[in-house]
């Protein structure tokens, strides 16, 4: 299905709203038979933040109630590849020692960024840190590292749509997508 934008390209559906919702759904309950005690979900920014909120309520569907935290890295800025550095755009607040840690991203691809998260909540003490991306795209990685917890695997395409951008654009749309070229 290839969708028009207010802007004018198209996008073409790689992950359907109701696909999205059945499997982060699952996904929540998947995460609740860990059982977990204190779980604090941190979801990366911006691209995780409409997955993340999803999953928060599918999580307290499951019978869980966890806090929340949110951190910014980037390693894009506004190109549509990857600088190769991640960096810290803004911190979490709280305090990760001891905790209990899932760590939400939006997409692994390189690895770059959730290796780096991932370290850095075990460096200030996380009692355990999981991951959880939306989107795993099985490509060469730059970093070993895997997600604990994946909606989709995903095919080598840049993607938009469900919070994740391309120049900041179209975050707001409500599927998985991938910009058609020449349209």
């Amino acid at each position: 299905m290839t969708t028009g934008t207010a802007r004018h390209d198209r996008i073409e559906t790689i992950f359907n709203p109701t696909q999205i919702a059945d499997r982060v759904n699952a996904l929540a309950f998947e995460i609740a038979a860990l059982q977990l005690d204190g779980l604090l979900v941190v979801a990366i920014l911006k691209g995780s933040f409409v997955f993340a909120a999803d999953l928060i309520r599918a999580l307290h569907v499951a019978g869980l109630a966890p806090e929340v935290e949110f951190m910014t890295l980037s390693s894009y800025r506004k190109g549509l590849t990857s600088s190769g550095q991640v960096h810290i755009v803004r911190d979490m607040e709280g305090d990760v020692r001891d905790r209990n840690v899932l760590l939400v991203d939006d997409i692994l691809e390189s690895g770059r960024t959730l290796a780096f998260a991932k370290d850095l909540l075990s460096a200030r003490g996380a009692k355990s840190v999981r991951t959880c991306v939306l989107l795993n795209k099985t490509v060469k990685r730059a970093v070993q590292i895997g997600a604990d917890f994946k909606a989709f695997d995903c095919p080598n395409v840049f993607v938009v749509g469900y919070g994740m951008d391309a120049g900041h654009r179209f975050r707001e749309l409500p599927f998985v997508g991938r910009l058609v070229q020449g349209a």
